[in-house]
């Protein structure tokens, strides 16, 4: 079967991850919070960043390498934590870690994630990138750190976006719980979906029920029975950043340290001056604050404010907005949401499926524009689509 006549874009790989999940875990996947403007905000702002066509450029050969954080790297988006990641899909932890180092593209790993640092050892390369949720308890905190770095783990990611639970209203609905538990509800739900229950019993055979935050295991009792979604154990054990507790980070972590949750540019020169190394422009993808402004607004402020690297998430679908995001500042994108419907899509076929579809319409795209490499992307002249609606045609 030939996968990009069957599933040429992100659209139809995430129509067919619906179709094979259980609806509480699509939901957990898919869903914003609030009224999920913030997410349809991603998306829209997205849309009106345009571009004018090149002609008469003659052949080109495009190069998709870029450099980030001191590393030459084959393409310029990687793949960004999901708190849960193995709920998605059977070992999705395991397959992402080898997919990434195989390809050479950075994989990142949730403090939250369902495989802990040590479990995908084995499996890293070196673009591996542990996501801490950051631990009130100092011991806690410089044990964490001591177990990412000896699994591996090279560059160091601290969200500062999620300073107390979200809502997150269509997941609560859905009747998951954490860790979750097979209530009736959830089991007919399974029943439908053969093949990621069966997938999801062979890997958590020994394991005795359904995936958990393994990596908290060590610090946590039995409190974490029966909490919501929304106010899972990692609440329990982590605290709201300040500061000083990103200084104390920059002193303890020896490699390169990323800050994520960046969206006021007057933040930038703070933290350069603490010596981070790249600032991670996301608002959660909408999932937790429903009045945040678009992270490609957000870019071009920041962008000006700083030198740093600048990395960006949310709401990117394709080929095309990855170049929108290079164009108006980003060094570097990273895809969450997209690499789990991959995967939920096709299985272990998924993630490289991913990668041509991306890098198809990034090529497609910069030859539209006369661009042979990203860094001329910095050069295209934006176009505000919302300044300029395409007139309706005179015949019908």
């Amino acid at each position: 079967m030939d996968l990009h006549q069957k599933y040429p874009g992100l659209s139809d790989l995430r129509a067919r991850a619906k179709s094979r999940l259980p609806k509480f875990v699509w939901e957990y996947l898919d869903s914003a919070t609030g009224e999920e403007a913030t997410k349809q905000r991603n998306r829209s702002a997205l849309d009106q960043i345009g571009f004018m066509p090149s002609i008469l450029h003659g052949e080109q050969q495009v190069d998709l390498s870029t450099s980030l954080l001191g590393r030459d790297l084959p393409l310029p988006f990687g793949i960004a934590p999901l708190g849960m990641s193995g709920l998605m899909w059977p070992d999705a932890e395991g397959h992402l870690a080898r997919f990434g180092a195989a390809t050479g593209i950075p994989y990142s790993l949730s403090t939250v994630a369902s495989q802990c640092p040590e479990d995908l050892a084995p499996h890293l390369g070196p673009e591996a990138w542990f996501q801490l949720y950051p631990p009130k308890d100092e011991e806690i905190r410089r044990d964490l750190l001591q177990r990412a770095k000896q699994a591996g783990f090279k560059t160091l990611v601290l969200t500062v976006d999620v300073p107390v639970a979200s809502r997150r209203e269509r997941q609560v609905r859905s009747g998951l719980t954490q860790p979750p538990r097979l209530t009736p509800h959830l089991l007919a739900q399974v029943a439908c979906n053969p093949t990621w229950a069966l997938g999801m019993a062979r890997q958590h055979r020994h394991e005795g029920g359904m995936p958990h935050m393994r990596t908290l295991d060590k610090y946590v009792a039995a409190q974490n029975e029966g909490l919501s979604s929304t106010a899972h154990i990692g609440y329990l054990l982590r605290t709201s950043p300040d500061w000083d507790y990103v200084k104390w980070l920059r002193d303890a972590w020896d490699g390169p340290f990323v800050v994520k949750g960046v969206m006021r540019p007057e933040d930038a020169a703070p933290l350069e001056q603490i010596g981070v190394d790249a600032l991670w422009i996301s608002n959660h993808a909408g999932r937790q604050f429903d009045a945040a402004p678009a992270t490609i607004e957000a870019l071009p402020e920041i962008r000006a404010a700083t030198n740093l690297p600048l990395i960006l998430d949310s709401g990117i679908e394709g080929g095309l907005d990855i170049l929108r995001a290079l164009a108006l500042g980003a060094d570097f994108v990273m895809l969450g949401r997209a690499f789990h419907y991959a995967l939920a899509a096709l299985g272990t076929q998924g993630p490289q499926h991913l990668v041509e579809v991306l890098s198809k319409d990034l090529e497609a795209n910069m030859g539209q524009l006369g661009l042979r490499n990203l860094a001329e992307a910095r050069n295209l002249q934006i176009r505000n689509l919302a300044l300029h609606p395409q007139t309706p045609s005179a015949n019908p």
